[in-house]
């Protein structure tokens, strides 16, 4: 019997769960990615702000996969997708498949300004993470040489555009290295006089989070000294800083780092499948899918991850990695059951565990329905489950001695400036 050839394009939550899940399976799998590793993104905050190194977080694609004996890796960057004769189009060569999981992941979002790119860079990327850690720390380099005043205060303010997980997460983290990590570093400025400033859009921080608990993470982040400022919209950026219309006036803030984490958009492959597929996508770019996560007329073609939009409950699920992960498991089941001659096309039903962010040392807000929690608990049930959702047991126990050490210490070892600094 001729396996079933299966293509994956990604090696982020989704592509990666797909693949391991079919390891046992009678089909061969081909995974495609830009990038030779696998990036656990929701700790790439920790190696923008210092506190863990990339190679903590991420981890070879080959190698975590290197016991899928019918699997294969190939680093290349599809370009193009071809339905008719099922092949996926590489920029320096083609792959056929029989079906095709397509998970290739979303970036940054600037709603019409791709000019605020440069001023403002978001958090995708090991590239993005080492950039914006940098960013970060030259600010502190080049206040303590700054002899003006208002020079030096524009150094020392920091702008986070976007109340999301994310931006909470970073905003807490920038308080942490003002108020700890370098309190001790310069010898003309004070770091702890650095101003944060997290601003939303929404009326409320974290805004997936039920009211209670954002109000309690808003909470958490003035007692770090951040600044909130929610039903603020972001009207341009430039080197000085950002302009913000805040309660019916326009307002100039006075920053020299500005840090984005405001939206995402999907990958080129959406609009690549909108054109070839006649798949149908949303405002963002992303793909909407049908109940098996599949698109209309192409049963073999799968849509998952953050590329996918799927309503549940009259609500699109978030790009978190959790919905990903269920997704890349449930694709894997559906072509399992095809390989082996059954009916594969199941609904898919994403299982909610919860929803958890951070705000800082034994800052954190969790959200399992029944139960809210807010505080030291959420914050230690958010170190255990990032842990375990950590691909490999190296990396597990790198990141947890790393963050003993910094628990103790209140020190961040990866505090290096690279590339090059504005």
């Amino acid at each position: 019997m001729v396996e079933l050839r299966v293509v994956i394009v990604g090696g982020g939550f989704g592509g990666l769960y797909a693949a391991k899940s079919l390891k046992r399976a009678s089909v061969s799998v081909t995974v495609i990615d830009r990038r030779n590793f696998h990036l656990f993104q929701p700790l790439l905050y920790q190696v923008a702000t210092g506190a863990l190194s990339p190679g903590e977080i991420a981890s070879p694609l080959r190698y975590v996969l290197n016991k899928n004996r019918d699997t294969q890796v190939l680093l290349g960057e599809v370009t193009d997708i071809d339905p008719a004769a099922r092949r996926v189009i590489l920029r320096d060569g083609e792959v056929e498949y029989d079906e095709l999981i397509v998970a290739s992941g979303a970036t940054h979002h600037y709603f019409g300004h791709d000019e605020w790119v440069r001023l403002a860079p978001g958090l995708k990327t090991i590239e993005d993470a080492i950039a914006i850690r940098g960013r970060i720390l030259a600010a502190f380099e080049h206040a303590e040489r700054e002899p003006d005043p208002a020079r030096r205060r524009a150094w020392l303010n920091f702008v986070i555009v976007g109340g999301g997980p994310t931006g909470v997460e970073l905003a807490g983290a920038l308080s942490e290295i003002a108020n700890d990590t370098l309190r001790h570093d310069f010898r003309r400025i004070n770091p702890r006089e650095s101003q944060i400033l997290l601003i939303e859009g929404e009326s409320r921080v974290l805004p997936v989070f039920p009211p209670d608990l954002s109000e309690k993470a808003e909470r958490q982040l003035i007692q770090l000294g951040v600044r909130v400022r929610t039903s603020a919209r972001v009207t341009n950026v430039d080197p000085d800083g950002v302009a913000v219309h805040l309660d019916g006036k326009d307002q100039h803030i006075a920053a020299r780092t500005v840090l984005w984490a405001a939206g995402v958009r999907a990958s080129r492959l959406g609009k690549v499948l909108a054109e070839r597929a006649g798949a149908a996508i949303d405002k963002a770019g992303r793909v909407i899918v049908g109940p098996d996560l599949g698109i209309p007329g192409y049963p073999e073609i799968h849509v998952i991850g953050d590329l996918a939009s799927f309503v549940q409950d009259g609500k699109p699920l978030p790009g978190v990695a959790p919905v990903a992960m269920q997704q890349g498991r449930h694709v894997a089941r559906l072509i399992r059951d095809r390989a082996a001659g059954r009916k594969g096309n199941r609904p898919f039903r994403y299982f909610n565990k919860g929803n958890l962010a951070t705000i800082g040392r034994n800052k954190a807000v969790a959200d399992f329905g029944f139960l809210h929690l807010a505080g030291f608990f959420a914050w230690f049930t958010w170190v255990f489950v990032h842990l375990m959702y950590l691909v490999e047991f190296d990396n597990r126990l790198l990141v947890l001695t790393e963050w003993v050490y910094n628990y103790i210490t209140r020190n961040r070892g990866a505090r290096l400036i690279t590339g090059g600094h504005s």
